[in-house]
């Protein structure tokens, strides 16, 4: 990209204002032309089956024509896009979108996006633990192994390359999400305990931030279970994820058609002789039910942790729920006391006005002749007044109570 200014043949304060003008132009320029090189240039480990570990700075175009993939399922696993989590089978390697987790799985070796990444760092080191140890047991128990079992046996044993490494991605990710939802457990617990208690309005926006962070972990860990329950109610798409017996398979037909005439005539138990994985190819070509049974259980194991992950955060989403029910509860009850305070209050209003309407009679200054001679009068006027006032005031609180208005 080429950052040029217009400066043309005009004046010199005409070129001061275009240079004024065009810097916060450059500026956009270059922040898009760093975002873009940042984009098409980033920094992946590759792990081969040795759990040795390389760091690569290229470009997508190298990524998808080391790996054979499109730019389609590149992008899948772009930080700068917003995916949804996702397990994709392709043709020889198998695309990985969960969360902080993009990799790109082949049969030799797993490619992870963004491995100075802290959440990534981690799954790295798990994935050249785990890759190293079994190469050193599979370098040191080769010689032994054939010689207490067949080949057949010792296929049976391991695991292909791309289950592995799959399997190092799921518990990451699934141990993640699990600590998250721990790590909210212990906050929102305590805190909604203490809003029962006590109402206050730092209490209510502390619960309210948990209750969003909840949210969207339950978002999070939906989508990731979402992904493993369609990749478990469809065997195509478990095939698909076959790798190894996918280049087995490709690789047999041609050997075979090769050495056909040696060994088919000569051999009435050809079935015995096929390997493991050529085995594992035809049956996925006739529609084996059983052929995807090893990853089936890979995928089921945890399936059922992030189900487990999924219950607690719809438990802990329950006993908001109650907590806000019972909140509730309490302000209508106060609500309902405010209530009956102001029909008391009412109440006393109504009666104290009967008194002041006597009184505002009786100390009218208009002559009368009545009143001469009767100042025994005053204190009957405000006896029975006071009486008759009193009396309106519990004829009216036992009607409210009879009416069910206060309670008893």
């Amino acid at each position: 990209m080429a950052l040029t200014r217009d400066g043309g043949g005009g004046g010199g304060g005409n070129f001061a204002t275009a240079m004024v003008a065009a810097e916060p132009q450059q500026q956009q320029q270059t922040s898009n032309f760093k975002k873009k090189t940042a984009s098409s240039s980033r920094s992946w480990v590759v792990v081969d089956g040795t759990g040795e570990s390389t760091t690569l700075d290229v470009d997508k175009y190298a990524v998808m024509h080391r790996v054979n993939i499109h730019a389609r399922d590149l992008r899948i696993i772009d930080p700068l896009l917003s995916y949804p989590s996702a397990i994709l089978g392709r043709e020889r390697a198998i695309v990985v979108n969960l969360e902080h987790i993009k990799a790109i799985i082949t049969a030799e070796e797993i490619l992870l996006r963004d491995p100075y990444d802290e959440n990534v760092i981690p799954v790295v080191e798990e994935l050249q633990r785990r890759l190293a140890l079994n190469a050193i047991q599979h370098g040191q128990g080769g010689g032994d192994y054939e010689g207490l079992h067949n080949e057949e046996a010792a296929d049976e044993d391991e695991s292909p390359f791309e289950f592995r490494a799959l399997e190092v991605a799921l518990e990451a990710i699934c141990s993640f999400l699990a600590a998250r939802t721990t790590e909210l457990e212990s906050a929102a617990y305590p805190a909604l305990d203490e809003l029962t208690s006590k109402i206050s309005s730092r209490n209510l926006d502390r619960v309210r931030k948990l209750k969003s962070a909840m949210t969207r972990l339950t978002a999070r860990v939906q989508k990731v279970r979402d992904e493993l329950e369609q990749l478990l109610d469809d065997d195509d798409d478990m095939a698909d994820l076959y790798l190894s017996r996918k280049l087995d398979g490709a690789s047999s037909p041609s050997s075979d058609l090769a050495g056909g005439n040696n060994w088919f005539p000569a051999s009435p138990t050809i079935g015995s002789k096929i390997s493991r994985a050529s085995r594992a190819s035809i049956a996925t070509v006739h529609g084996d039910e059983n052929d995807v049974e090893e990853l089936e259980m890979l995928l089921e194991a945890y399936f059922m942790q992030i189900d487990g992950t999924l219950n607690k955060l719809t438990t802990l989403r329950e006993y908001i729920d109650d907590t806000e029910d019972y909140i509730n509860i309490q302000l209508d009850n106060h609500r309902n006391q405010l209530i009956q305070l102001e029909l008391f209050l009412s109440s006393g209003t109504v009666s104290l006005s009967v008194y002041s309407l006597v009184a505002g009679i009786f100390g009218m200054n208009i002559p009368y002749t009545w009143n001469e001679n009767h100042g025994y009068m005053f204190k009957w006027v405000v006896i029975v007044t006071g009486v008759a006032c009193a009396l309106m005031f519990v004829l009216i609180m036992s009607y409210a109570r009879y009416k069910g208005l206060v309670g008893s």
